[in-house]
This record gives C-alpha cells, structure tokens and sequence, in this order.
C-alpha cells in the first residue's frame, strides 16, 4: 500500500499545475536538477498580415514588414526529497524595422516572461505547492488559454496558484487552494474593455483507485472584475475527473462537469443579472514515447470572460472550445523538428446592447486555426540554428476577424 500512496501524492501535484501554467503542463515530468543555464538569441521574422484585424482601405491593412528580436533568457531547477524549484525567465525587445502603419503601433516593444514555481513536503501527508507566471508581450500564446488575436500593443497577463494538500489515508486525500489572475491590455491594444481580475478557490477530493489511476471530485468558486462596460460574474464548476500514469512517460489528466454562471452587467441604470450553464471539459496528455519523440496535447470547453465585448454588444454566453497539439521529434543528436497546431473555435451567444439592454438577435461564431513547423539545428555543444514557419486563419462572422497570416522566423541561440 505504500507504493499507492506515493503515487497518490506524486499525482496531486498535478492539480496545481493544470491551472496556472499552460494548458499542455500535467504535473512535474523532470525529476533531476538542471543548473543554472542561461541563453542569448538574436530572430529575424517576416510577418505578412502584422495588425490582422485592421478593415480594408485602413493603414495597417496587411502589412507586410520585418523585424529582429533580440532576448535573453535563464532557466534553474533544483529538486530535493522535500522541496523543489524552479525558476525560468526571459526579456527581449521586438523592433520593426518600419513601423506597422496601423494607427498607435510602434515601431519596439519590451516582451518578456517569468515564471516560479515552488513545492515543499512537510512530511508524508502535507504538502504545498505554489506556481507563479507573469509575461508582458505582443502575440497571444494559445496555449494558455486567454487571448485569441493579436492587439495593436502588448498586454500583461499573470497568476499565482497556491494550494495545500494533505493525505488522510493510503487512497483518500485532498487539495484546496487559491489562484489569482489578471488581464491587463495597454491603452490602444485594439482589445475593447479587456481588464479583468479573477480569483479561484477549489476544493479536490482524491480516491486512489489503483497505484496509476485517481479519480478526483472538484468544486471550484470563482470571481471575474472586469473594467467599462464588460460585466463581472461569479462562476462555480462542479467536476468529476480521473487521472492516469499510461506507463512511466505517459501521463494524462480528464475532467468532465457544469459550469454555473451569473454575470452582472450594468445595463442602463437598474443594471441585470443573468444567470446561465454550459458544460465543462479539460484534459491534457504528455508521453515521451521514446528518447527522440515527445506528445503534448490539451483540451478545453467552457464559457469564458474574456472577449466578450465587441461595442455596443457585449455577449454573456461566450462558449469556447480549445484544442492544443504539439510534438518534437529528435531526426539526430544535432537535429530536431518540432510541430504544433492550435484550434479554437467560439460561439458568441445572450448578445445585449451595454448602452440599452435590449437582446442582440445574431449569435456569431468564429474559428482560429494556428499551424507550426520548426527545426533546430545545433552547430556546437552550445550554438544553435533555429527556423519556424506559423500559419494563422480566422474565420468569423464579426467584422474585420476574417484573415490569413504567414510568419518565417530564422534566429541563432547560444546556450551556457
């Protein structure tokens, strides 16, 4: 029985993870220390559609332009028995050679990301796990399931999961925490009434169903701020879910349930609330299937707050399916290629007028479909070459969100 309940612990750490870092991440795969590694890379891009969003005849409608991007970057982790950290970094600047013609855009950009991670065990039974992430950047990462499209400026995105879990027998234990996050789009971003701040607090009960597999039970209470005319809401999430070791490289997470929501909009004077429901999905997958090949893979379906506004409509049941696939495959000790592709669709729905009230008749939908192709090719123990190609359709009923883009970046990396 003591083998079950390790598993059972080693597993929980997973329920931290899933939420503040990206949708791919399940749990802490890397078990041994990495020192200290720094690295300096210089990329060069062609961008073919730079501000997609930009109506026809407007300055800024694809515009083709090129730009370098100079950045740095560190990584550490060091794990124990009792405690382990992690911490990963990077700041660059992203320079246009000629500035976007859209109205507002520059011509330099600050970009960078920071993230912190922190677990400790107390003793067998109690254990705290905290993970923190803050990036300030120019391009959505689908990945983390927040932005869809790519502003005019940067936007500032940041959370903290800190939880505790404790073991009350060999199969039964239980995690409880609190995350914290928020949106935060610069002035001129192009991203209408998108501050918002979200607090969470969860409770997880954990049944050690085999020495591989939990089955969890998860209750999730969770307030949205949001500024102008973007309502705030109150979601609760009632989850049911299972976790499974495949085999020592392959791990997966599943949780299926309801997501109850209230918004309240200040509509008019006397404002509104309204209340609404929408299924619940999330699941992510990682297998290293062998020392040259690795699979990540994430879903999830839910009603989201973010995007919600397009003046003077603002929709209260934005229901939006996430898929997120991503492979790398080592052809040799010098050559690996790396593959991905991110599809997101979503259906705007309970449209209101913020200035009247009134219902808005059209539900819009809109697809995003984002495609990459990379090789890294190393040249010495630490200089590396690296290319990628990303591709990117929207297809949308709202207007100006129909486009395609192309982006092919070259850059050199050195690693120490």
């Amino acid at each position: 029985m003591k083998r079950s309940a390790v598993t059972l612990f080693a597993l929980a750490v997973l329920v931290a993870g899933a939420r503040a870092d990206s949708l791919y991440r399940v749990g802490d795969e890397t078990q041994k220390n990495l020192p200290l590694k720094w690295s300096v890379g210089l990329d060069f891009e062609w961008d073919d559609n730079v501000t997609p969003n930009i109506p026809v005849g407007h300055p800024g409608y694809r515009d083709q332009v090129m730009s370098v991007y100079p950045v740095v970057g560190l990584s550490f982790l060091n794990n124990s028995p009792q405690t382990t950290l992690e911490f990963f970094g990077r700041i660059g600047m992203l320079y246009y050679f000629d500035a976007p013609a859209a109205q507002g855009a520059k011509d330099l950009y600050p970009q960078g990301r920071l993230g912190v991670n922190f677990t400790h065990q107390f003793s067998d039974r109690l254990r705290f796990s905290s993970r923190n992430f803050v990036s300030y950047e120019l391009e959505p990462d689908y990945s983390y399931g927040y932005a869809n499209s790519r502003g005019s400026n940067p936007y500032l995105y940041w959370s903290t999961d800190n939880s505790i879990g404790y073991r009350w027998s060999e199969r039964i234990a239980t995690y409880d925490g609190i995350t914290l996050n928020g949106f935060h789009p610069d002035s001129g971003s192009g991203i209408a009434n998108g501050d918002s701040f979200t607090w969470t607090v969860y409770n997880q009960f954990r049944f050690q169903a085999s020495p591989l597999s939990v089955l969890t039970l998860e209750y999730r209470y969770a307030q949205t701020n949001s500024n102008g005319a973007a309502a705030d809401s109150t979601d609760q999430y009632i989850l049911a879910g299972i976790e499974h070791r495949f085999s020592p490289n392959a791990i997966g997470i599943l949780r299926v349930g309801a997501q109850l929501r209230q918004l309240d909009s200040a509509y008019g004077a006397a404002g509104t609330s309204t209340n609404s429901s929408s299924p619940y999905l999330e699941m992510a997958f990682h297998s290293q299937l062998n020392d040259q090949l690795s699979v990540r893979a994430f879903t999830r379906y839910g009603m989201e707050n973010y995007g919600t506004i397009f003046l003077p409509i603002e929709y209260t049941q934005t229901k939006v399916l996430r898929v997120g696939l991503n492979a790398e495959y080592a052809l040799s000790p010098t050559l690996s290629l790396s593959a991905g592709a991110d599809y997101i669709t979503t259906l705007y729905d309970g449209g209101r007028n913020v200035n009247t009230g009134l219902s808005a008749a059209s539900s819009p939908s809109e697809d995003i479909l984002n495609l990459s192709l990379g090789l890294t090719y190393k040249i010495t123990d630490y200089l590396l070459l690296t290319a990628t190609y990303n591709y990117t359709k929207s297809s949308s009923d709202l207007a100006n969100h129909d486009y395609n883009r192309n982006r092919v970046m070259v850059g050199v990396r050195a690693e120490f």
